[in-house]
């Protein structure tokens, strides 16, 4: 199976959480297919289409199942990748990358048989430890207006473990002055420090301690944790067709 990511470059930031930024996340050509190949966003659902807060776009398995699926499968490449992200390879690969820089969450992968002796002890026990699930991905395609598009600050839902932001812009395509970067933020009032559940807070209520400049062929890879408070501050483009396109992906347990 296709290893399609790349994480020699990756550095990392450590407060007030574990953050890395890879750069490049992919080889150069098999990253302009990817960015080639990416839905437009007439393909996507907007959050206020489905009530929700912000201007984003999203083609997704959760929030628009089969137009995800039949977007997937039809292109080989999307496919392979697909395949690729909900194998244990990429999860458990990640997982090992993140614990040779001294972030060792604590799942490990198993083998069939182990596996199956502690299913058979969750069956008469009732019990499995959080860290014994097995591991699950997935990835969604977002777009954000580059005029006034924004992220309010927040933490990511409890059953996040890994989140991987990859920018998907050619080059020379963003202009890093209209903004668009991914914000870590501190909260300015202590009330707000721990925010396992996610909840949103205002742009006010933050102050950035460093922002991840968007650009081509990047992920910034974070730990969900009780205060892993990041944003995209509202992007000052002018062009109405202008957009800040990624492919957001995310581990989990297996509950």
């Amino acid at each position: 199976m296709q290893n399609f990511f790349n994480y020699d470059h990756a550095t990392f930031d450590y407060d007030p959480f574990p953050v890395a930024l890879v750069r490049p996340i992919m080889e150069h050509g098999l990253y302009q297919e990817f960015v080639d190949s990416f839905p437009a966003v007439d393909r996507m659902v907007s959050f206020a289409a489905m009530g929700k807060e912000g201007s984003k776009f999203t083609l997704s398995e959760k929030e628009s199942p089969q137009a995800y699926a039949e977007f997937v499968k039809a292109s080989p490449l999307w496919r392979d990748f697909h395949r690729w992200i909900k194998s244990d390879d990429f999860c458990y690969g990640t997982l090992a990358m993140l614990q040779k820089h001294d972030i060792d969450l604590g799942f490990r992968r198993l083998t069939p048989w182990k596996r199956l002796q502690k299913r058979l002890r969750t069956t008469f026990t009732g019990t499995i430890s959080p860290r014994e699930l097995p591991l699950k991905a997935r990835f969604e395609f977002s777009a954000l207006p580059a005029h006034g598009g924004a992220v309010v600050p927040h933490t990511d839902a409890p059953s996040k473990i890994v989140t991987m932001v990859i920018s998907m812009v050619k080059e020379g395509e963003w202009d890093p002055a209209i903004g668009g970067g991914t914000e870590m933020c501190r909260p300015r009032r202590t009330s707000l420090a721990y925010n396992q559940m996610n909840a949103l807070a205002g742009f006010d209520d933050m102050e950035a301690i460093r922002t991840y400049e968007f650009t081509p062929n990047q992920a910034v890879i974070f730990i969900k944790t009780f205060n892993s408070w990041h944003a995209v501050r509202p992007m000052t483009g002018t062009d109405p067709k202008a957009l800040r396109r990624t492919l957001t992906i995310v581990i989990e347990a297996r509950g």
